[in-house]
């Protein structure tokens, strides 16, 4: 216990510059105090003291405004800055060496008695003030959650979520790189290989019956007049706490890939269009990148 304590504090000095000494971590931390008082709630619930955890849960709860479920799991050199309205529910874990700022919920989308309905926080996991995890899954090791997300999913190890809902930013990808084709010497930089906005003709998409006449913008149109989604019906028994159905289509996302797949359409109309004219002996200048609509419709979903 003198351990962890003592980790406790040093991690604070570590990590917040207002701290100035081991006494004013120790005596004026209210998520020092509240770590404490979870250790002692913890130990009594997994004795099967039950009650007596919830007790000592709720007393710490008046004292410090940080409501930690005895039957919570936390790591060590945990650092709550601040902390004033943190909820912690019953099945959430919270890895070593993670930083978890005033507001934030680790709470749970559905009520169902013995299951995971917390999330799991991996190591060295920073979440900003006012954010809102909701759900049984994992953030992983390392992940940052922006201040007022609302993160409905997994988060990868290293990534950074924001918004409302939250979406993956800053994660590396690796992507793909292209090689630019040289130009034969003497030929006045035209290639026996026709190409099209600097793409090789053969890889062109051919023209659709659909694109070859007026743009049908009847799906989108539908899609757009479309009124709300009907209600959920939920099954016997469950119970949306937090207003919150990850499984719930998203009309917006719906619209952005209609309108990526619109584009990537015109994109190929365009490039047949530069087609036809090369094949009639003029030469098409269009150095522009291809329109790679999977890796736009990816980071939509993302």
């Amino acid at each position: 216990m003198l351990n962890n304590l003592r980790e406790d504090i040093a991690c604070i000095l570590e990590r917040d510059p207002a701290a100035r000494s081991k006494l004013e971590v120790l005596t004026c931390y209210p998520g020092l105090h509240a770590i404490m008082i979870h250790r002692a709630a913890h130990w009594l619930w997994a004795a099967g003291f039950l009650w007596l955890g919830r007790l000592v849960s709720h007393i710490g709860r008046m004292l410090t405004g940080i409501e930690i479920h005895p039957g919570a799991r936390i790591g060590r050199r945990v650092f709550i800055d601040h902390g004033f309205g943190v909820v912690v529910g019953e099945t959430a874990e919270i890895g070593d060496d993670c930083t978890i700022y005033q507001g934030v919920t680790l709470g749970g989308t559905r009520l169902y008695k013995g299951a995971k309905r917390h999330p799991t926080l991996g190591k060295g996991v920073v979440v900003g003030a006012g954010a809102q995890i909701l759900g049984g899954f994992t953030v992983g090791d390392g992940a940052r959650i922006g201040s007022n997300a609302v993160v409905i999913k997994p988060v990868p190890a290293g990534a950074t979520a924001v918004g409302n809902p939250a979406r993956i930013v800053g994660h590396d990808e690796t992507v793909g790189a292209e090689t630019a084709e040289s130009s034969p010497a003497g030929s006045g930089g035209r290639t026996d290989t026709p190409t099209v906005r600097g793409r090789p003709a053969s890889v062109v998409p051919p023209i659709t019956p659909c694109e070859q006449g007026a743009l049908d913008a009847t799906p989108l149109q539908a899609l757009l007049s479309k009124g709300p989604a009907p209600a959920v019906i939920q099954e016997p028994g469950t119970f949306t706490a937090y207003a919150v159905d990850p499984g719930a289509s998203d009309p917006l996302l719906r619209v952005l890939h209609e309108l990526i797949a619109h584009t990537a359409q015109q994109d190929a109309r365009i490039a047949n269009l530069c087609q036809a004219v090369e094949a009639l002996g003029s030469r098409v200048e269009t150095p522009a990148e291809p329109f790679d609509a999977q890796r736009l419709s990816k980071l939509v979903d993302e």
